[in-house]
């Protein structure tokens, strides 16, 4: 006759048959939870509610973006009615195009005041003061001075070479000129409205210069005073101080 088995016996081996099965429902419930973030992220981000006024002031809603709205912004809503974006109109060609010429000038006004404020940042450094800049200023003109001097010198000594040729010429009045001393007085007449056209455009440099130092003298003044760098805008060009002298 097998012996009595006590209820304690029996409650230790079910627990020690339920714990596996224990085991495998704990882990089952685990991968659930690690795996339901996934889900309501997925069912989040298909989730959303479009919604707009049409050209009729009716106010539309659908799961996805409407179609009678294409020309306006539509709001983007989540599930509880909280703005969660905005969908812009979509453009026509033309829309577009007047888009992209918008930003582009935008850009390019962004690029020229980034310019203006470095150009003088620069000039401050360049002329701490007004001395400095009335030196730099000499100094470019000292360069059109030299030449102006060389052409000066070049004319006189050119006037001493056709002297002697006119009074030799003054024998053929009413002749034919010997074909020499034609052609070296041609050549001494040429040499001589090189010269004056040197002249001139050494005057037209002297002007430039001094244009531009003006313009930047002016500036120079009210940076000195407080004045933000880039805050007068772009500095004129040399084409537009040459512009300036020439007036």
């Amino acid at each position: 006759m097998s012996a009595r088995r006590s209820p304690a016996a029996a409650v230790a081996r079910e627990g020690r048959r339920l714990v596996p099965r224990a085991r495998l429902a704990l882990a089952a419930l685990a991968g659930t939870l690690l795996l339901m973030p996934l889900q309501v992220s997925a069912q989040a981000k298909g989730s959303g509610i479009y919604t707009c006024i049409d050209d009729k002031g009716r106010r539309l809603t659908s799961d996805r973006p409407i179609p009678e709205c294409t020309a306006k912004e539509q709001k983007l809503l989540n599930r509880d009615g909280s703005v969660r974006g905005t969908v812009p109109p979509t453009l026509t060609p033309e829309e577009r195009l007047a888009k992209e010429a918008q930003e582009r000038k935008a850009n390019e006004a962004r690029l020229a005041q980034a310019d203006a404020t470095r150009r003088d940042r620069s000039l401050m450094s360049r002329y701490p003061d007004e001395a400095a800049h009335r030196k730099a200023r000499e100094s470019s003109l000292d360069t059109v001075r030299l030449a102006a001097k060389a052409s000066e010198t070049r004319l006189k000594e050119l006037a001493r070479e056709r002297k002697p040729l006119m009074d030799e010429a003054e024998f053929y009045k009413n002749k034919t000129m010997p074909a020499k001393l034609k052609a070296q007085l041609d050549a001494v007449d040429a040499a001589v409205e090189a010269q004056r056209a040197a002249g001139v455009t050494q005057e037209a440099e002297r002007a430039r210069i001094n244009r531009l130092y003006d313009i930047e003298l002016e500036r120079l003044r009210r940076l000195w005073a407080g004045a933000a760098p880039g805050s007068m805008g772009p500095l004129p060009s040399d084409s537009a101080a040459s512009a300036g002298a020439a007036r």
